[in-house]
């Protein structure tokens, strides 16, 4: 799952696109705050900026790749936000 802010929708969509990742579900108009800052993205007057959500199922071998894309996202502009959470998935139907 990747958390970010939606000012980095375009990279999310490269990443997906470059790592051959077809299948995910969006989420958009998340609002939360972020860990580090606790800046709010409220989507209001007093806290604007907005985040989005997607959630990914990969192969295990992919992951690292994906962490470390969102790690380098991140790097850029710190400011902006963007996190990845990983857990296993057991099973699928």
């Amino acid at each position: 799952m990747i958390i970010y802010n939606q000012a980095h929708t375009e990279k999310i969509e490269y990443l997906l696109d470059k790592l051959g990742i077809k299948g995910y579900s969006l989420w958009e108009n998340i609002q939360g705050r972020g860990t580090n800052t606790g800046v709010p993205h409220l989507g209001t007057h007093a806290w604007p900026e907005i985040n989005k959500s997607v959630l990914t199922i990969v192969e295990d071998e992919l992951v690292d790749t994906v962490l470390d894309k969102v790690k380098k996202i991140d790097a850029i502009n710190d400011e902006v936000g963007i996190r990845a959470f990983v857990w296993d998935i057991l099973k699928t139907v």
